[in-house]
């Protein structure tokens, strides 16, 4: 199991480091921050001056080196609009977005899997119905429409709960499930589908001949194998939740690091697009290292495959 998780580790780290020079290539080609930063009546000799003062007429290998140096030091910069440290920035918005991804991850796990084992049961009955329509509307219906319907319904008309912010427990309602809603289709489908592969095979014959209750043979022996894709899957869509988050943090008006990047972004604010990119990235990656993890220990042929 060491082996195992020190091989996923170095992996993790390698992918980290390829997403820092993505990032760093694709930042630097899209204009020339000095040009952005200056105002329209600024010379020729004004340009070079900041040019020099940000480094960037350093070779790229230089200044990635130094950015990634920094990045190692947990220092992106200062924000250029905000004059801030945007390491600083993206840490006050971070726990309102965790928040919402762990919130929206629950919303997930409580509705898909006891759903997809439920249908698994009730094979071709009107619940296995039900869940398969959900899963097909669950994915034609996008964030941001679920996001408006949820607020012209249980906001503007029922006034059940607040339609923006973040506060109370009240305001995390809406936001965690929209963004919940879009992925669970995805997962009660795994787990519909790996129960019934499970439910076939001998072991869980042998289990119901010996006189095992139902609800220990699907718990117990069942669900842990039916679940080592689930596990993996929702390992992947932490990503997909992020992701997801930028639309439902400004449906919802929610203080997140989503929101704050989308801001950046239209502002140019390369310090602060860098920041929120790579610290999303390393939380993706070390997530699904976790998810790996996890399906190590409740496999272990998967370890020393």
């Amino acid at each position: 199991m060491r082996v195992y998780i020190i091989r996923r580790a170095l992996q993790s780290l390698i992918v980290c480091f390829g997403v820092s020079i993505i990032t760093f290539l694709l930042l630097n080609v899209t204009g020339d921050p000095a040009l952005l930063l200056l105002p329209p009546e600024a010379t020729a000799e004004d340009v070079a001056v900041l040019r020099e003062e940000l480094g960037l007429n350093d070779p790229y290998i230089v200044q990635y080196g130094r950015f990634l140096k920094n990045i190692l030091h947990g220092d992106f910069g200062d924000s250029f609009f905000v004059k801030q440290s945007a390491s600083s920035l993206i840490l006050e918005r971070m726990p309102a977005t965790i928040e919402l991804a762990v919130a929206g991850l629950l919303v997930t796990i409580v509705v898909s899997i006891p759903l997809g084992i439920a249908a698994a049961v009730k094979r071709n009955s009107l619940l296995d119905s039900f869940a398969s329509v959900f899963a097909i509307t669950g994915q034609a219906m996008p964030v941001f429409w679920l996001g408006i319907m949820m607020i012209i319904v249980f906001g503007v008309k029922l006034h059940w709960f607040p339609v923006s912010g973040r506060g109370t427990p009240a305001h995390l309602v809406l936001p965690a499930i929209t963004l919940g809603w879009y992925l669970a289709p995805l997962t009660m489908r795994l787990t519909r589908s790996g129960m019934l592969e499970v439910l076939g095979q001998e072991y869980i014959k042998t289990a119901r001949s010996k006189g095992l209750r139902e609800s220990l043979v699907l718990y117990k022996h069942a669900l842990r194998n039916a679940c080592i894709p689930v596990v993996t899957i929702l390992g992947m869509q932490l990503g997909t939740l992020l992701g997801g988050a930028v639309v439902t943090e400004t449906v919802f008006a929610w203080p997140g690091v989503a929101s704050l990047a989308v801001t950046s972004i239209r502002n140019y604010d390369f310090p602060v697009v860098q920041a929120a990119v790579i610290i999303f990235a390393f939380f993706i990656v070390f997530a699904n290292l976790f998810a790996d993890i996890a399906v190590g220990l409740l496999d272990p042929r998967i370890r020393y495959d």
